[in-house]
């Protein structure tokens, strides 16, 4: 009697778990340029790693430095949030471009599952201890990681949609 109810209860939420995916899906692929940027969280910006621009490979500062900047926890969850972000303007500059390298574009995911994974082991080890040396070194990691994705990003706006790279970068 149990085992045909608990059969029933799992295609239930199987169903519903693949109902609510559809929605996302097509809420994703509908989305517009403007309604991406609006997601970027403002609370930190890859341009406060960096010392003059978006654009700058590499980060001048130190771990400490860097936790310092990113507001600690608050930070790394804006990073978090920005990377998925960031990583449905890069699909949705190769839909609606002819020009782009797919490369990129997968470097870009890449990066994008990089500073999701390195946030939640992160978060996990600030949650467990304060702030120590490892933390803030993953966290440097995660920053610098994030720094790069948003200099890609813009060079991947430049090629296959230079319209969107101003606001994109006012955003930032």
């Amino acid at each position: 009697m149990i085992l045909p109810l608990l059969q029933i209860a799992l295609i239930a939420a199987v169903g519903l778990y693949l109902g609510h995916l559809r929605g996302r899906i097509r809420r994703r692929n509908t989305q517009s340029w403007n309604s991406l940027l609006a997601r970027l969280r403002p609370e930190w910006s890859a341009r406060l790693q960096g010392d003059h621009s978006l654009w700058q490979e590499a980060l001048n500062v130190t771990p400490e430095d860097a936790w310092q900047r990113i507001e600690g926890p608050k930070g790394l969850w804006a990073m978090y949030e920005n990377a998925q972000v960031m990583m449905e303007m890069a699909d949705y500059a190769a839909k609606n471009s002819d020009t782009f390298d797919r490369l990129v574009l997968e470097g870009l995911r890449s990066d994008a599952m990089q500073i999701r994974v390195c946030v939640f082991v992160t978060l996990g080890q600030y949650a467990l201890s304060k702030a120590n040396e490892g933390i803030r070194i993953n966290a440097f990691r995660t920053a610098s990681t994030y720094a790069r994705m948003a200099s890609q990003l813009t060079t991947f706006l430049q090629v296959s949609q230079p319209g969107m790279v101003p606001n994109f970068v006012a955003a930032m």
